[in-house]
């Protein structure tokens, strides 16, 4: 029989917290995918592209952050590793938070021109190797915490969180749309 030295309720406040972490950081991320097409298409690209055009590169701008998620995971794996999953989630957590404030502060394409959209494009890879780190670093750490027989269980709460930041977006989003 093996002992471990984590407290009891430990494993349930990691699942906790590893379920809040990605909620949040699914919301970010998916506010930023739902608002490209009905939003940000206006606000940061040229007011003379076509409106499929328009959406499209919002799109795009949106894909690049999935794009970019392989490279977050080969910087942001060896840095939990060194640093600890604890430190990585919390840097993960205010990076894509801090993303989206920056997002909600950028001059737009009528006030800046076309350096709007490239400044949007910066923040979104910032932004896709930040998601890339938290959602591993979440499940990890809840691994880590839980006892063997219900490491399942207790990991399955960080996958049900990105349902639950994206149901969240939707929630906010049906009274715009």
């Amino acid at each position: 029989m093996t002992q471990t030295l984590v407290p009891k309720k430990t494993p349930a406040r990691a699942a906790f917290a590893a379920w809040i972490g990605t909620t949040l950081e699914y919301y970010d991320f998916a506010v930023y995918g739902t608002s490209s097409a009905l939003i940000l298409n206006v606000l940061f690209f040229s007011p003379q592209l076509p409106t499929g055009i328009s959406v499209l590169l919002s799109l795009i701008t949106f894909a690049v952050g999935y794009a970019v998620r392989p490279l977050g995971s080969l910087i942001l794996g060896p840095m939990g590793d060194r640093y600890g999953r604890k430190f990585v989630m919390m840097l993960t957590l205010f990076g894509i938070g801090g993303c989206t404030f920056l997002i909600g502060c950028l001059p737009t394409y009528a006030q800046i021109g076309s350096l709007a959209p490239i400044l949007l494009v910066a923040i979104r890879v910032i932004q896709g190797l930040c998601l890339s780190g938290e959602q591993p670093s979440a499940i990890t750490m809840s691994l880590e915490h839980a006892s063997e027989r219900r490491r399942g269980f207790v990991s399955s709460f960080t996958t049900l969180g990105s349902a639950s930041g994206t149901l969240l977006t939707l929630l906010v989003f049906i009274p715009i749309s």
